[in-house]
């Protein structure tokens, strides 16, 4: 059985119409699933860093990366490597609190995993997380017996540590 693992993708584009739905065919079109993914103008306005984090084994992602690497509007690609990599993911929960004590509970837990509450209302709190996927995965599960009402995930988003780039290698 082939082991699969999570893989982050740094990949540098031009920032233009089009690009993500080009790189999201590519992926699509070989019948492989993005786990998550976010695009946002690095300090250049005409490029965009886009950060893709997929499950694979290292010998199918090679090829992706090579695949991706093809694309016209694609300028660099990396895979890069968890232990040299800052990667972040941001998720905003809104949860039922019912009563004073949920909503002590909330704010509790919310403390603890460094959350912020940034709403409240009479039925709800809205709290903002920004952490790795798995502390992330862990406060949802917390939070779910206090009946989550809606919830939304930014995707992980990814720089390599130091001045190099942190990576399991260039394409």
């Amino acid at each position: 059985m082939i082991s699969l693992e999570t893989y982050i993708i740094s990949t540098l584009v031009e920032n233009k119409p089009g690009v993500l739905q080009k790189v999201s065919s590519m992926f699509r079109s070989r019948g492989f699933n993005i786990d998550s993914i976010s695009v946002g103008p690095i300090e250049s306005s005409d490029i965009s860093r886009m950060t893709i984090t997929i499950k694979g084994d290292e010998r199918t992602v090679d090829q992706l990366v090579k695949q991706l690497k093809k694309l016209i509007d694609v300028i660099e690609v990396n895979i890069l490597d968890p232990k040299n990599t800052v990667y972040r993911e941001l998720v905003l929960i809104k949860v039922n609190c019912k009563d004073t004590n949920d909503r002590n509970d909330v704010i509790i837990f919310s403390s603890i995993y460094n959350a912020k509450v940034v709403d409240v209302t009479k039925e709800s709190m809205i709290v903002e997380l920004t952490g790795t996927p798995d502390k992330i995965d862990s406060f949802i599960e917390l939070l779910k017996a206090y009946n989550i009402i809606e919830l939304a995930r930014t995707g992980v988003t990814a720089l390599a540590r130091g001045n190099g780039n942190g990576t399991r290698g260039i394409y």
